[in-house]
């Protein structure tokens, strides 16, 4: 996805190649400092923003089979290319057979 989205334009910062050790709160810290919208598959994201109130810009939840990458990166493309400017302020939730969206 990372490539994808890189190939596309699109500024990314991938917390793997800059600080793998990063605690979920502490990707989210980051994310708020820098203004990006956090990507991830991991649903521990949605409970800490909803449930514990912890502050990110726009948050984008991949639920898609990681072994279905094409599919992954299309659907993400098409969240992308839906919601632009909108992904600040949303939550977003990527399925194979449809995008859920609401503000955070």
């Amino acid at each position: 996805m990372v490539r994808t989205l890189r190939g596309a334009g699109h500024d990314v910062l991938y917390v793997a190649e800059v600080s793998a050790s990063l605690s979920d709160v502490e990707v989210m810290q980051l994310a708020s400092r820098e203004g990006r919208v956090l990507l991830t598959a991991d649903k521990d994201f949605g409970e800490l923003v909803f449930r514990r109130a912890q502050a990110v810009p726009g948050l984008i939840l991949v639920r898609i089979d990681p072994d279905r990458t094409q599919l992954a990166n299309a659907r993400l493309m098409e969240a992308v290319d839906q919601f632009g400017e909108k992904l600040i302020g949303r939550y977003i939730v990527v399925e194979e057979g449809r995008l859920r969206s609401r503000p955070l």
